[in-house]
């Protein structure tokens, strides 16, 4: 059983420690903000970009002046998988669950008999998929020093991607990162860049609504497509790493959440546990002089 002072000094420590996690909560409750904004504001571009997309895609058809990043190789024999998580943890299950989701992928790409590589953008995700794909991880990105992602973190992503792409190390390219929903919800998402996933759907909608018109492009649309994919790989990239640094921001804050109130109830388990055995101790001594006292 511990001591009075061990109980006392347990629950300075436990106290200390509530002091940093409301701080860290307050912390990422102001940068969430921030990065929630941030992630909004790139959707409706990365949204239009694919919509645009759509439109010049279904004019080039399968042409041979398609690019190469939009028809592909033609094989599906090697998977690159880009892992986008976190640099930092105390976020919950925020990282574990893009980790996850990427080696259940990887696993099934696996059973099926393809070759699948591994590029980690994040720490966090490079320290949990190392376990058990060591071998397949060919290259890791890291963004621990940047304090604030910008585009061209995004680029030199792309950038590595494409210069593999173009020495044929690999067929399908897909990213994985964590969209933002709410500060409690962040959903794990998988996103194939390329060959590029054309959303027939913005099209076919717009059809529908008897929306018919013809484009001209100038120059060809296949020129326009060879300039437009890359910039939409980088482009989506970055709005990646927006989601995943407003999914960071609110799964530390409601991780630190927790912290707090855990650390709470355990100070107040501990402080009665302490009047307890205090209050048993000053009776015991109580008895001690009062038998004392009978004695004499």
């Amino acid at each position: 059983m511990p001591s009075l002072k061990d109980l006392k000094n347990r629950i300075a420590s436990v106290k200390a420690t509530q002091k940093i996690t409301k701080a860290m909560k307050m912390v990422a409750a102001a940068k969430l903000r921030r990065a929630q904004e941030a992630a909004e504001a790139a959707r409706p571009y990365s949204q239009r970009m694919s919509a645009v997309l759509a439109n010049i895609a279904q004019a080039v058809g399968a042409d041979d002046s398609a690019p190469r990043l939009m028809t592909g190789t033609g094989k599906s024999d090697v998977h690159l998988l880009v892992v986008c998580t976190a640099e930092r943890g105390l976020c919950g299950g925020f990282n574990s669950q893009i980790a996850r989701f990427a080696r259940d992928h990887a696993r099934q790409l696996l059973s099926q008999g393809k070759t699948v590589k591994i590029h980690c953008v994040g720490k966090k995700g490079y320290d949990i998929l190392r376990r058990e794909f060591a071998s397949l991880i060919v290259g890791r990105t890291d963004l621990r020093e940047v304090k604030k992602i910008g585009f061209e973190n995004a680029d030199q992503i792309a950038r590595t991607v494409m210069s593999m792409f173009d020495k044929g190390e690999f067929d399908v390219c897909t990213l994985f990162y964590s969209e933002f929903k709410s500060v409690i919800s962040q959903v794990p998402t998988a996103l194939q860049l390329i060959p590029a996933a054309v959303d027939t759907t913005v099209a076919a909608k717009a059809t529908a609504n008897g929306a018919t018109a013809v484009y001209e492009y100038e120059p060809d649309a296949g020129a326009i497509l060879s300039d437009l994919i890359p910039r939409n790989i980088t482009v989506q990239i970055f709005r990646a790493l927006l989601e995943n640094v407003a999914g960071e921001m609110g799964a530390k804050m409601s991780a630190m959440d927790n912290a707090t109130r855990n650390a709470g109830e355990m100070i107040n388990k501990l402080t009665l546990s302490y009047n307890r055995q205090r209050q048993a101790q000053i009776t015991k001594e109580l008895i001690e002089i009062i038998s004392g006292a009978e004695a004499l």
